[in-house]
This record gives C-alpha cells, sequence and structure tokens, in this order.
C-alpha cells in the first residue's frame, strides 16, 4: 500500500546555537508522536486519575500505543443533576491526558441517547435553549484542553428514534435533522472557531450521505465526517471498507472513523437489528478469535492509514467487556495484551515511524525523508524538537 501522503520529504537546514551551520554531521532523527491521530477509548482514565491506582497498568499499556483519547461527555451521566455538572472530573482526566501529549475529544455534545432527563419536564423551545447553554459551557469552558468534539450523534435516527421518549427527540422531530444539526454546530463554531467540529454517526447509507449534503448546503461548518464501524457480527471487509471510503470520500471533508469495534470471541448473531439488544452473561475471548481480531484488525488499519483523507482511527474499547461485554479490547480483562495490541504496536512504533539518521551537506542542509510528526532531533551533544509537517522548509537550530 501506499503510505507516501504521510510522509514528508524535504530539505532541512541544520545549525549549532549561534546559527552556524551543521556541515558534514551526522544529525538524528527520533519520532516521537505521529500527526495521524491513533485512537482508542479512554474511559478508564477518570477512574485512574481520580484515584484507582490499580488501573496504572491498564492506563500505562494505554499510553505505550495511543496518541489520541474520547471522553465520555454524554449529558445524562455528565450532569445527573441539572446544575451540578462533572466538570472537575473530566477536566483532571483530560489535563492528564494532554500532559502525555494525547489529544483529547469529547463525545458527545448532543445524543438523544444518555441524554439528561430532568429535561424531559421542559417544553421544547427551553430543551432547545438548554442544549445550546450545554455546549456554551463544555466547549467555552474546556477550550485549550478538549478542542475536539463529536457534535452531535446518530442523528440519522434521531427523528423517528422510538425505543423511549427523549427530549432531544423531541427536538428534531420539530426543528429537522439538519435544522438541529445546524444550531448546534453553530453554537459549537461560535465558542472555539479552532475547534475540530465533528458529525458522527453509524449508519453509513445513502441516507448519512444526504445528511451530510444537506447540512453542507446548509453551511454547516463540518470539520470531519465521523464514521462509526462497531463489527459485532463480523468484519466489513476490504470490499465494504472502500466502498464505504469511496462514497464518503465525495465530500471532500476529512474522515475519522470515530468507534471501531472488531470482536474476538464468537460474533453476534447477524438477526440482531440493534447490538444493545444482545445481552449475554459471559462473552469470553478464544484463541482463535484473538488471531482473527488481529488479522483483520492489521487489514483495516492498513487500508484507512493508506487513504488520504482519514485523519483519525479510533477503537472503541482498550479492555474487553467495556461495552455490551464484549471481548473488544486490546487488552484481555486481566490486562495481559492480546495479539491485536502487539500488532498495531509493531505498526504504530516500528513500520510507520522514523528513527532514522541524515548526514548534512557543507552548508548544513540534508534531505529527510520521514513519517509526519513530532522528532527529537539530534547531533554530537545539540539537540532539539521539530514538527515535520508539509509546510515550507525549516531551518532547526540545536541548542546544547
Amino acid at each position: 500500500m501506499d503510505y507516501s501522503h504521510r510522509k514528508v520529504k524535504k530539505q532541512l537546514r541544520f545549525t549549532d546555537p549561534q546559527g552556524k551551520p551543521l556541515a558534514g554531521k551526522t544529525i538524528g532523527l527520533k519520532q516521537t508522536n505521529h500527526e495521524f491521530l491513533f485512537g482508542c477509548g479512554a474511559f478508564d482514565f477518570t477512574p485512574y486519575v481520580m484515584g484507582k491506582e490499580e488501573l496504572k497498568g491498564l492506563t500505562d499499556s494505554w499510553l505505550e500505543l495511543f496518541n489520541y483519547g474520547t471522553l465520555p461527555v454524554y449529558w445524562g451521566m455528565f450532569e445527573r443533576e441539572e446544575g451540578k455538572p462533572a466538570t472537575e472530573m473530566l477536566m483532571k482526566t483530560a489535563q492528564y491526558l494532554q500532559g502525555k501529549n494525547v489529544k483529547v475529544k469529547g463525545h458527545p455534545l448532543c445524543w438523544h441517547t444518555v441524554c439528561a432527563d430532568w429535561l424531559m419536564k421542559y417544553d421544547n423551545a427551553t430543551i432547545m435553549k438548554k442544549q445550546l447553554e450545554r455546549i456554551e459551557r463544555e466547549v467555552c469552558g474546556f477550550k485549550g484542553v478538549i478542542d475536539m468534539w463529536d457534535v452531535i450523534n446518530e442523528v440519522v435516527i434521531m427523528p423517528i428514534f422510538d425505543k423511549y421518549d427523549n427530549a432531544i427527540t423531541r427536538i428534531c422531530k420539530e426543528k429537522g435533522r439538519v435544522g438541529l444539526i445546524r444550531e448546534v454546530f453553530a453554537k459549537a463554531h461560535e465558542c472555539n472557531p479552532d475547534a475540530v467540529l465533528l458529525l458522527n454517526d453509524f449508519n453509513t447509507s445513502i441516507n448519512y450521505e444526504i445528511l451530510i449534503d444537506g447540512c453542507l448546503n446548509a453551511g454547516v461548518p463540518i470539520s470531519a465526517i465521523g464514521i462509526q464501524s462497531h463489527q459485532h457480527q463480523g468484519y466489513w471487509g476490504k470490499e465494504k471498507l472502500e466502498e464505504v471510503l469511496e462514497r464518503f470520500s465525495s465530500f471532500g471533508l476529512p474522515i475519522h472513523f470515530t468507534e471501531n469495534t472488531l470482536i474476538s470471541g464468537d460474533l453476534m448473531p447477524a438477526y440482531i437489528e440493534d447490538l444493545n439488544d444482545w445481552q449475554v452473561p459471559d462473552w469470553p475471548t478464544t484463541p482463535e478469535g484473538e488471531e482473527r481480531q488481529a488479522r483483520e484488525m492489521e487489514e483495516m488499519y492498513r487500508i484507512l492509514f493508506a487513504h488520504p483523507l482519514v485523519q483519525a482511527i479510533t477503537t472503541w474499547d482498550f479492555k474487553d467487556g467495556a461495552w455490551l461485554g464484549a471481548p473488544s479490547g486490546f487488552v484481555r480483562k486481566d490486562f495481559s495484551r492480546k495479539p491485536s495490541y502487539e500488532m498495531l504496536k509493531k505498526l504504530i512504533k516500528e513500520e510507520w515511524r522514523t528513527d532514522t539518521t541524515v548526514t548534512t551537506d557543507a552548508e548544513g542542509v540534508a534531505e529527510v525523508e520521514a513519517f509526519k510528526g513530532e522528532y527529537e532531533l539530534s547531533a554530537e551533544g545539540l539537540k532539539a524538537a521539530a514538527v515535520l509537517t508539509d509546510e515550507e522548509p525549516l531551518t532547526v537550530k540545536l541548542e546544547s
């Protein structure tokens, strides 16, 4: 597969602390972080940050692999009682991850599921007002710590969702899908014009394409298209994956695979329509399932990493049993690492990472070809940090 678009190829000029060219020197380039967002659900960090030291091994394993984490901001859990949001807990968790050089995304600002039950006592106009106030509180309050949001989730089904009554479905029925999306995106963008704002959905049919098209025609400032890929009933496969990528690439927007799941045990039966309806007392991982999971995950990651519009991949569960009790993690329930963990570590830390040396010419210039991202540069006791991107050629001053 062609990964050339993931690399930068340019000339860099290296100087000493006085600005003198480092001529004829060997310069070490060691990548410390990727530009590409290799992500995973980061839900376990909150209990760890709040004092559960027994999770340290789990969170350390997570940090060894990922540079991007999704944190839960479900309204019904974040603000169980009106006016008492769990802001401090979320902020501590997000700041901890930020301190580990992890980009954080909040999920989601608006959704009909896990919605705040106390909203139900209000009329639609008041519900909408409180929804926009909630967006303003979170997007403004976490600015600089969380600058990426799933603004609204699963809108294709939202106005026809009939499992139970909820406040968000009510206002979506009244305003229409595009009408509601336009208002919540406008508020989020107003509060943080530099934020990455996603529309996110599990529906990959033409209905989602029509919705995106309607939003763009209405001027909705969508930064990236979020595609969920929960595959509890079996791997999509190369053909479907490439077909989905081709269709959603037509918009020319960045694509994030926001919620990816592959199972390392028995698959969920095909007749189940809503994944949440499959409830079993025990859903174990198996050796053969783990090998299958690693094999399928490797193919999927390679296909997505090779696609020029894909900017991020988030696997939803880091450990088994996190959602629906499924064996869907990179680690087992005892935190031991599965073959999928070792496979992805090899891709991210070895095959798709640059650790090399270059030699400068008489002007201190060297041709560099490297995966885009953050680097430590070094030569004869001098060092510097640099970000290698497609921007103009750099002059890098190494300091003692």
